[in-house]
């Protein structure tokens, strides 16, 4: 529509309102209207008037369907070329059309005086210049801002008060104050009270995630998902970035235990190579120990990776890097056990198990495990990988920047695969507990494999249930904590006899030479 022909749609709404509320013009009698815009186009004036004449529920030139309503007259355009086609139509019809005058009708003003349009378009008794003012609600206030009277005096006939005027942007006016409500202050909107007049209502508050930063505004705006509502709901505040980094004490903490747990592994794994020919570094297997020692050490340094802002290159190597260093420390947990159970069936006589005794069985079960772990991760990142995200609804106040696992089915199948290992780990390691002492590193394993359980079983519920930054301290706690009880439970007895009881470390080596004979 047009807004500078606005005014007209306005005065006829004004006038049909005027008369149905007046029962002394019309008495049991209700007129109606219906308006078409015509787009100042022949083809569409033609559709509309059409419409106007035979539309129900769909148009049948010629029938008039489902309709008790009577069309009294079309009013035509302001524009001739409208009227003239609308003409083309309404005459076939027998349809009389108003143009931009009145005829033969006469209306009260406001001092009960008759003014009426004779044939020649002259005018009877004055009448008021009436200011008709819209709000949003669809109500109108009239203000009287002059008069028009033939009949008066030269030079009174048109009066005209300026400064009474009020010409609003199309024509909109804010609403007047209600006598029966104060206006709503900002973070409030105004609802219409039921049984109340159109300007009674109640002011409600915004709701959750929206604002309205005006007074008595009709309803409240959503704030965008980079903002959210300040307290009073009346204006939209950005929302901060976050991640867990360096700068904030649980991303400091974070970092010093991983830098304390990576220097300890590295002293273990010293204390193990400088006491390398001593019994029992021997009976333990070196080489899958200085495995297990260095992918402990890189399971401490891995969890640099969950600090900092997530980048492409940290968000595609962190899960990845984790589960493929993380099971290689559990296969050698396995392994060892694997190792033990296997060291001791072969010790009866006529066994068959002596052929498996050996570097190759634990290295088999090492490289097996650690390469169905590797094809996983290699499908993960070559089918969905991770990528830096943005959360923008966990957290109110804040757009949490975090690495979006691209597939999360694959980032549990990582985890349910680390689970299993350790699962059996746990199974075979309990039921060597009672093996001689001489050789037996079974409970420690045991041990350290109901840490690694007890840590890892509640990580699921706790990483679904944590929102924003927490979600990433909750994994680097899980690694430290799991790796630090294999550290442990596995190694320190071992450093212990080493470096404070040498004289056990001898003895446990003859007894051990004893039974193997």
């Amino acid at each position: 529509m047009v807004i500078k022909f606005y005014q007209h749609v306005l005065a006829l709404v004004f006038a049909v309102k005027e008369i149905n509320e007046n029962v002394r013009i019309l008495s049991n009698s209700t007129l109606g209207f219906h308006i078409y815009d015509t787009y100042h186009n022949a083809k569409m004036t033609y559709q509309s008037t059409m419409d106007l004449i035979f539309k129900s529920h769909k148009s049948l030139p010629n029938y008039k369907c489902d309709t008790q309503k009577t069309l009294i007259a079309v009013i035509g355009g302001l524009d001739g070329d409208i009227s003239y086609h609308m003409t083309d139509i309404l005459s076939t019809y027998k349809i009389p059309q108003l143009h931009a005058f009145l005829q033969d009708l006469s209306f009260n003003n406001s001092a009960g005086e008759t003014m009426s349009f004779n044939k020649n378009k002259e005018m009877g008794t004055g009448f008021d210049i009436t200011n008709l003012i819209t709000f949003p609600n669809k109500s109108f206030q009239r203000v009287k801002v002059g008069r028009v009277d033939a009949d008066t005096s030269a030079g009174k006939q048109f009066v005209i008060h300026e400064d009474m005027i009020v010409w609003h942007r199309n024509f909109n006016q804010v609403l007047p104050l209600s006598q029966c409500n104060d206006q709503c202050n900002p973070g409030y909107y105004k609802k219409e009270m039921e049984g109340k007049t159109i300007c009674c209502y109640t002011c409600v508050s915004c709701p959750e995630g929206e604002i309205s930063n005006q007074k008595d505004m009709v309803q409240c705006i959503r704030c965008s998902e980079d903002q959210y509502p300040s307290k009073d709901r009346d204006q939209c505040i950005n929302k901060i970035v976050t991640f867990l980094s360096f700068e904030e004490p649980l991303g400091v903490t974070s970092a010093l235990l991983s830098v304390s747990l990576s220097l300890i592994t590295t002293s273990v794994l010293g204390i193990f190579i400088k006491h390398s020919d001593t019994p029992i570094v021997k009976a333990n297997n070196r080489d899958i120990t200085y495995t297990l020692l260095v992918s402990l050490l890189l399971c401490f340094l891995c969890s640099f990776l969950f600090l900092e802002q997530p980048k492409e290159v940290t968000c595609f190597l962190r899960q990845a890097a984790f589960g493929i260093i993380f099971t290689v420390a559990v296969s050698c947990v396995l392994a060892k056990t694997i190792t033990v159970v296997v060291a001791f069936m072969a010790t009866k006589p006529g066994s068959s198990m002596r052929k498996w005794v050996g570097k190759r069985t634990t290295s088999s079960v090492l490289l097996m495990c650690s390469l169905i772990q590797t094809g996983i991760c290699m499908v993960w990142l070559g089918t969905f990988p991770p990528f830096p995200d943005f959360d923008m609804q966990s957290m109110t106040a804040e757009i949490v920047a975090e690495c979006n696992q691209g597939s999360i089915i694959m980032f549990y199948i990582v985890l349910g695969y680390m689970g299993l290992l350790s699962l059996i780990s746990l199974i075979a390691a309990f039921f060597a507990r009672k093996l001689p002492d001489s050789f037996n590193e079974a409970k420690f394993i045991t041990f350290s494999m109901v840490i690694f359980c007890s840590v890892w079983l509640p990580f699921v519920p706790t990483y679904l249930s944590t929102k924003g930054k927490y979600v990433v301290a909750v994994e680097i706690f899980s690694i430290l904590a799991s790796s630090a009880g294999l550290l442990g439970c596995i190694f320190f007895p071992k450093c212990y006899i080493i470096l404070l009881k040498p004289e056990f470390n001898k003895k446990e080596h003859l007894i051990s030479r004893k039974n193997t004979k």
